[in-house]
């Protein structure tokens, strides 16, 4: 099931990059920003993805060129990727850079881009949605396939260490994101919220990859929660799949955890009431996989707006006091700010121009209008088709208070193709009508959106929010990428852009930034390359 490619070159003394003694674990992840390494799939356990260097600042921005590429070279081990996405953020530590496509892991010097081993997997029937990337701890890295298998490799030579399955991809699971270590836990969550099957999340130990808990998300009759589904026929429909990395409070010792819509994906007759705990935030202990406390941002979800965008955490004065904030922009159109120690609602704002809602409820949660649910003859929406937004990672400055999200304005129609008590087939949304890929800048204390950049307008072709995530610094320095294929560099406090470089393919990863030997790079995944930007001397 693998095979290992070690380039001669690289394993000679001077190819090689200093490894450090040291080794860094999971205590290194803590709420802080990272300050010279990317050790996590959004930089620390925050999700703000904000970086305290300032090498790369406004006054020197014209002098950042390209110093490597790196290009994945296409082989018939590669199930279906023609020209593979790279979506996943890479890993830097002791001056390795570690990333991902489904079934492969390579490991690359972060100063040259020169490949220091490949781990290929071939998987059995996985889903190539894409794959976000590793997590690790130690010297060992946590990988997931697309048929379900949890994978421990030695982060020094490609080797695995042992595999465990997670999840069956003969019931139509996949699992695409990047583990996230936390204390003596890796925690993985699963996908496949297009077929009938439930949803879960998993804490795994990193020594040997045995389940410690497991935590579903759908309850079983008569525990809490069930009382949200009208029988267990509809609950056995499943749905709230896990597929994106969360985010992790160290002070607090909870996750906070995003999951996706209930099944049948639009056609919810036959699911009648909110349908916990899909399309919700749930805070975890990670210790024990109990929940906490639980947020709807879609209750009784029927236009498969999944709430798995990233859950990022920041610290911040409320009505002169200080609180603990957690903010999503959620793929349905709203902005959430809750705070993350018990999670009442502190805003709940549309950040586009929705008709699906009709306001919210007592707890900030909104409510749907049954009117705007799909239609045998269709609905008109005031909302792109595949949502507000998607899994893009945001980001929040604690430089300007400002969070940053990649969003679409537009319209779609949904449709029911089954409108029996019981569906079993789902519908769909209409693409064609008017749609506008824009960036917004929101202000957490209220939610209004205090500067925003229409990008290219996609016109008529409809389509989802873009591929491209967003990386804040200290010096005010935004780093995302539009639809035409620029990587942009905007004034993260008015939106004025003070640079771009074109590229072939648009940024389809979450951008990232590091400090080696004095030098502050930014490194971007863009289709099937790595590109790594310093400044010229």
């Amino acid at each position: 099931m693998k095979s290992f490619r070690y380039p001669l070159l690289l394993w000679t003394l001077t190819a090689l990059p200093a490894l450090s003694t040291a080794q860094v674990t999971a205590a290194d992840f803590r709420q802080s920003a990272p300050s010279r390494e990317w050790p996590t799939y959004n930089g620390d356990y925050s999700g703000r993805r904000f970086s305290p260097l300032t090498r790369i600042a406004p006054s020197n921005i014209g002098s950042l060129a390209v110093t490597w590429m790196h290009r994945i070279t296409v082989t018939g081990a590669m199930r279906g990727v023609g020209a593979p996405d790279i979506k996943s953020t890479p890993l830097m530590v002791n001056g390795i850079l570690y990333f991902t496509i489904p079934d492969h892991v390579y490991a690359l010097d972060a100063r040259t881009g020169l490949e220091l081993w490949h781990y290929d997997w071939v998987d059995h029937g996985g889903h190539l949605l894409g794959n976000r990337g590793v997590g690790m701890d130690g010297g060992w890295l946590y990988f997931l396939t697309p048929d379900g298998w949890f994978l421990s490799l030695d982060a020094r030579t490609g080797r695995e260490r042992w595999r465990k399955k997670v999840a069956d991809e003969k019931m139509q699971y996949f699992t695409t994101m990047a583990p996230l270590v936390v204390g003596n836990h890796v925690i993985v969550g699963i996908g496949g919220d297009a077929m009938d099957v439930p949803g879960y999340m998993e804490s795994r130990d990193p020594a040997t990859g045995e389940l410690q808990w497991r935590w579903n998300s759908e309850p079983a009759k008569g525990e809490p929660g069930s009382e949200t589904w009208p029988n267990a026929y509809a609950m056995s429909h499943g749905g709230g799949m896990t597929w994106l990395t969360g985010t992790y409070d160290p002070d607090l010792n909870l996750l906070y955890w995003g999951t996706g819509n209930p099944n049948p994906v639009m056609a919810g007759q036959g699911r009648a009431g909110a349908d916990l705990w899909t399309c919700s935030i749930v805070a975890l202990n990670p210790d024990t996989g109990k929940l906490v406390w639980y947020f709807q941002g879609s209750p009784h979800d029927t236009h498969d707006w999944d709430n798995t965008e990233t859950p990022v955490l920041f610290d911040a004065r409320v009505n002169g006091k200080p609180r603990k904030l957690l903010a999503q922009a959620a793929r349905n159109g709203y902005f959430f700010v809750l705070d993350r120690t018990d999670g009442k609602s502190l805003v709940s704002k549309p950040y586009v121009a929705l008709n699906w809602s009709k306001g919210i409820d007592a707890r900030g949660q909104p409510i749907p209008r049954q009117s705007k649910e799909p239609k045998v003859d269709g609905a008109l929406l005031t909302i792109n088709p595949g949502g507000a937004t998607n899994w893009m990672p945001p980001s929040y400055s604690p430089r300007t208070g400002l969070f940053y999200v990649n969003a679409i304005d537009g319209y779609g129609i949904a449709y029911l193709t089954d409108a029996s008590a019981r569906p079993e087939g789902y519908g769909g949304e209409l693409p064609g009508l008017w749609s506008q890929p824009v960036l917004k800048a929101l202000d957490p204390a209220t939610g209004e959106v205090k500067w925003s950049h229409a990008y290219a307008e996609l016109g008529s072709s409809g389509g989802a929010a873009s591929g491209s995530g967003i990386l804040t610094t200290a010096d005010n320095l935004l780093f995302t990428g539009d639809h035409s294929g620029n990587l942009i560099a905007f004034d993260a406090a008015n939106g004025e852009i003070l640079w771009h470089f074109p590229l072939p393919h648009p940024v389809s990863n979450g951008p990232e930034t590091y400090l080696l030997d004095g030098s502050q790079y930014l490194v971007v995944g863009a289709g099937d390359t790595l590109y790594s930007f310093r400044l010229l001397r």
